[in-house]
């Protein structure tokens, strides 16, 4: 009856992540990049209180510094799931992303233990791979028992037991590969910019990235616990130099699934004349990866929505899936946006040098040189 149960509640909560949600039309092209922030708890949930600190006050905090620095770029959008001190549902938070049909969705919060644990960590949404990492989620995920009808929303999911989270990774699995590069950037701006304890990029299951339908990560800033970490991220000084971390390893993740790279690798793409971009060299191919799973599928077109020339990479756990390939940067571009057409909305170029993959940008210079 448990089996039967869990396999009820996966069911459902997949059908309401990719049908109930009331969204708008699909995004055109020229739309902007849209960045979700949310500040976790809020209102009545004040997060934990470790040194007398109150988590939902420091993430509300960094959030909207972090938002005060990308909306200085023209063609990113930041919407808050919060911007005062309110208390928003799990699953409403999902809801604002999908509803903006978001690039990202990145949850801010802070740490808490019995000892003085320290250091900056990034979780993705995935199984636990141990009693930690399951720690970390039940005390994030237990704030539903805060929401009023939670039995109804998720559909008899307890935050204390392991087997409740079994399936929660099946629907995003699509963008587990781009939410992990997203946390590798931030985790590597704590650990060697600002010099934080790194806790690494780590997978458990987070309710509220379960909701989401796009790339998503939840950051633990630190342990308000620890007492030289609590009043470090309590101060000024280390909520700035957090924010810019976050906006930078943002703007970097932006910029590798985009090609929208700074002057100083190429100038206007589409207009300049002076750097051949469609320059052919044989040891530079681009090519479009729509998926990663860690399931092998056939590479046939009715199981990649139509596509044909699919090719498959494994790496780590992970199967990547990748659709056609070019020497040409821009004949790859029509090609992500017959992959966009299709659905692959989270779809993105990547670059191969002699077989091996490269930074898109290394690329892309490379070839404009």
């Amino acid at each position: 009856m448990k089996t039967i149960n869990l396999l009820r509640f996966v069911f459902i909560i997949i059908v309401l992540t990719f049908l109930s949600f009331d969204v708008p039309n699909a995004k055109d092209q020229n739309e902007k990049f849209i960045i979700v922030l949310d500040a976790g708890h809020g209102g009545k949930d004040p997060g934990n209180l470790g040194n007398g600190y109150r988590e939902k006050d420091i993430a509300l905090k960094i959030a909207l510094e972090v938002g005060k620095e990308l909306e200085k770029n023209p063609d990113i959008e930041v919407v808050y799931t919060r911007k005062t001190d309110v208390f928003v549902d799990l699953f409403v938070r999902g809801k604002i992303a999908n509803k903006m049909k978001a690039d990202l969705f990145v949850s801010i919060h802070c740490d808490s233990h019995h000892t003085q644990a320290y250091g900056a960590g990034t979780f993705v949404l995935g199984t636990h791979r141990n009693e930690t990492n399951f720690e970390v989620a039940k005390k994030e995920n237990s704030v539903i028992f805060l929401e009023s009808d939670y039995e109804k929303n998720y559909d008899g999911f307890d935050p204390n037991s392991p087997k409740s989270v079994l399936g929660l990774t099946l629907a995003q699995e699509e963008y587990l590969d781009q939410s992990i590069e997203l946390a590798s950037l931030i985790q590597n701006n704590f650990a060697n910019k600002l010099k934080r304890k790194n806790r690494n990029v780590k997978q458990a299951g987070f309710i509220v990235l379960h909701q989401t339908v796009m790339p998503s990560v939840l950051i633990e800033l630190g342990f308000l616990t620890n007492k030289k970490e609590g009043a470090y991220l309590n101060s000024s000084k280390g909520q700035r130099q957090m924010s810019i971390a976050i906006k930078d390893a943002i703007l970097e993740y932006k910029s590798s699934v985009t090609g929208n790279l700074s002057d100083d690798v190429f100038v206007n793409i589409d207009e300049s004349n002076s750097l051949n971009i469609k320059s052919e060299r044989p040891d530079i191919i681009y090519k479009i990866q729509i998926a990663a799973s860690s399931k092998a599928l056939d590479l046939k077109p009715y199981n990649f929505k139509g596509l044909n020339n699919i090719s498959r990479l494994k790496e780590g756990s992970l199967y990547k899936y990748f659709y056609g390939e070019s020497s040409s940067y821009e004949e790859t571009k029509i090609l992500e946006k017959n992959a966009k057409n299709k659905g692959y909305s989270s779809s993105f170029i990547v670059a191969f040098k002699n077989g091996n993959k490269i930074a898109l940008a290394e690329a892309l210079k490379t070839t404009a040189n």
